[in-house]
């Protein structure tokens, strides 16, 4: 960084800027691949990473950050000569050019963290420049019936745009607005009308034209929408759109349209301003509401007040808390989509480390989770992509050889239920897991069923890699996977079709900040346990409860069946689990049963005694100490003493862990 320029004051929305930019290089560099896979250009994501890098540098030159004012000024060197090429880069340059953005990543992470802005890589800087790009003509490229003066005003790369567009189906129209004081006085401006005319297809050009003392602008655009709505939304009549058409049919494919590239997020979120307005309402709101709870106090104070009129502006309070919590926790959520905007990227080396060709298909859908849920989940997609290219797909010859295309398939699904749950599926078309290698492995009984399957496989130091690679055969993937699900009172599963694939499945609650949730005493100590956990409460029935057979015990806990809507499922008894015996003077007492789920299964726990319902406050455990399988957090009541938040399925499958280990 320069010396003598104090940019304290800028670097925090610089990062937010650079994340943004950043985030955009890389998702366009994955479609600049896809496109070179398929032997295409792709002008437009050619032309928006130029502009993406070009406004990096201009912001890191603000900040006095030379090293990556370098590295994004080759960059965009190279890609203002592929503009000029029609979007056509070297074979080579996308792993060059994804190296040229990670080291801008390391250096912007490092301004993040205070620290001195490495230099410029030499090795770097050389082999960016040594790239050439052929600047000859366009292969593939069409004539195309357009007016002279229009033509002449597209650059190589946005006639090659137009061609591919034409070429794969979309219709070309050049479509001419007029502004006048009238229009403008109704809000109606070339800006707008850009923005109307870019949601209904690919914005090509916007050409200003002057005629007879006039000033008028002609948009260019690829649609798949009708003549009659996009006039509608040029404001522009019939006779003011011009089609425009392919005048021979040897024009190149075309390339997938490329979106705006979502954000990345680390430690800061974007947040619309409608979200912070309605927080900010919210909060007015309470503020009036605490004036009328001090008016109420200095009544009753006074002698002259109302306790009925009391509760009512507590429970006013109350209800007005759950709205301002519901709009802070709306405020903190993060599209899926945005936490997935790097898997392409993560596929592609691993692919390239495997020599396993790999095809990626995301579909987040709007999903949203809170951040800090999105943060800890994401090492788990992490590693359950690694086992799927390493384990899971096996190599193109063998693939050929059974039938299968080369290319192996990775599907993400996700969806959101209810609000409070989101549901995360990677899936493979591999060869699934060899049930019998992983029992031999692990020098266990082969697992019978998915369940067992898991606890198998996500036993600690467990790898059926005979040889450890830089990415996998270490044993220390799919445990960590499990206890951060279970940690953030979430549930994992697997499915596997031995020669059609495996599905993993990922449930985690969206948020884990500030949950309702159910207090219970087992013990004489209490816990809470999160609404979303619970499948039913209801009172412990002896006539209802089936003893097992002697000696029968699961992980030092005797488990008894419990009939609960005409099935029996385990009956775990909490205290014994937990290591202590009932509350004192519960003897008498008829206990109660908290029912919960683990999948399809159901499970109940044991206590002594139920308390109530109550909002309560998270926060993650980091004593070593207190850190346990089953423990999803602390909390405290109101009493300054601090409440473990259980994960009751968490503690069934560490008992059940214990079980099969035995």
């Amino acid at each position: 960084m320069s010396d003598g320029l104090d940019v304290k004051a800028f670097i925090t929305g610089y990062l937010a800027e650079a994340g943004e930019h950043l985030s955009s290089a890389n998702a366009l560099l994955m479609a600049i691949d896809a496109s070179q896979k398929r032997r295409e250009s792709n002008p437009k994501a050619v032309r928006e990473l130029f502009r993406a890098l070009h406004t990096l540098k201009g912001l890191s030159a603000m900040v006095g950050a030379e090293g990556i004012v370098d590295i994004t000024h080759e960059l965009e060197t190279l890609l203002r000569a592929a503009d000029k090429a029609g979007g056509r880069l070297p074979q080579n340059a996308v792993d060059l050019m994804l190296k040229g953005v990670r080291a801008v990543e390391e250096r912007v992470a490092a301004l993040g963290r205070g620290a001195e802005v490495a230099p410029a890589p030499k090795a770097l800087i050389e082999e960016l420049s040594s790239l050439n790009v052929d600047e000859g003509s366009v292969a593939g490229t069409a004539a195309i019936d357009l007016a002279p003066e229009l033509a002449a005003k597209l650059s190589v790369a946005e006639h090659a745009q137009l061609a591919q567009g034409l070429a794969r189906g979309q219709k070309g129209r050049a479509v001419e607005f007029r502004p006048s004081a009238e229009r403008a006085a109704a809000g109606i401006s070339i800006t707008s009308v850009r923005e109307r005319v870019g949601k209904l297809g690919e914005l090509v050009k916007v050409v200003p034209r002057a005629a007879g003392g006039a000033v008028s602008f002609v948009l260019i655009v690829l649609t798949t929408a009708t003549d009659e709505a996009l006039c509608e939304a040029a404001a522009a009549t019939k006779e003011q759109l011009t089609p425009i058409a392919l005048t021979e049919t040897a024009a190149a494919a075309a390339a997938e349209p490329v979106e705006d590239a979502p954000v990345q997020h680390r430690d800061w979120v974007r947040v619309e301003v409608q979200r912070l307005d309605d927080a900010l309402e919210r909060l007015s709101v309470l503020v009036v509401t605490r004036s009328k709870l001090d008016r109420a106090v200095k009544k009753l104070e006074a002698g002259v007040g109302d306790l009925r009129a009391l509760k009512a502006i507590v429970a006013e309070n109350a209800r007005q808390l759950r709205d301002l919590r519901g709009a802070i926790m709306r405020a903190r959520m993060v599209r899926v989509s945005e936490l997935l905007e790097r898997a392409p990227l993560i596929v592609r080396g691993l692919s390239r480390a495997s020599g396993k060709p790999v095809q990626l298909d995301v579909q987040a859908g709007d999903a949203e989770l809170d951040k800090t849920v999105a943060d800890r989940l994401f090492p788990v997609i992490v590693h359950l992509l690694r086992n799927a290219v390493d384990h899971a797909l096996e190599r193109p010859e063998d693939r050929k050889a059974i039938g299968k295309p080369e290319e192996g398939r990775i599907t993400i699904t996700c969806s959101d239920h209810a609000s409070r749950e989101l549901e995360l599926r990677i899936s493979d078309d591999g060869r699934g897991i060899d049930r019998q290698r992983v029992a031999r492995r692990a020098g266990a009984p082969v697992p019978q069923t998915d369940a067992e399957l898991l606890e198998l496989i996500c036993r600690p130091g467990l790898s059926t890699m005979e040889v450890a690679t830089q990415t996998s055969g270490r044993g220390i993937g799919m445990d960590v996977v499990r206890k951060t699900t279970l940690e953030l009172g979430g549930e994992l599963t697997v499915s596997s079709t031995p020669g059609s694939g495996t599905t993993f499945t990922v449930r985690v609650p969206l948020s884990v900040t500030i949950v309702d949730a159910f207090t219970f005493v087992c013990g004489g100590e209490t816990f809470v346990v999160p609404v979303s956990a619970v499948d039913d409460l209801t009172e412990l029935d002896r006539t209802q409860v089936i003893e097992p057979p002697e000696g029968k015990k699961n992980g030092g806990a005797r488990v008894q069946l419990f009939r609960h809507r005409g099935a029996a499922i385990p009956l775990y008894p909490l205290g014994a689990m937990l290591g202590f015996g009932a509350e004192p003077g519960s003897e008498h007492e008829r206990p109660k049963v908290i029912v919960t789920r683990k999948g399809a299964e159901a499970m109940g726990f044991q206590v002594d005694r139920m308390v109530g319902k109550q909002e309560i406050a998270v926060r993650p455990v980091t004593d070593p100490l207190v850190m346990a399988a089953g423990v999803a957090g602390s909390t405290d009541l109101g009493d300054g003493r601090p409440t473990l938040v259980l994960d009751l399925a968490g503690l069934a499958a560490r008992h059940s862990l214990r079980k099969v280990m035995q």
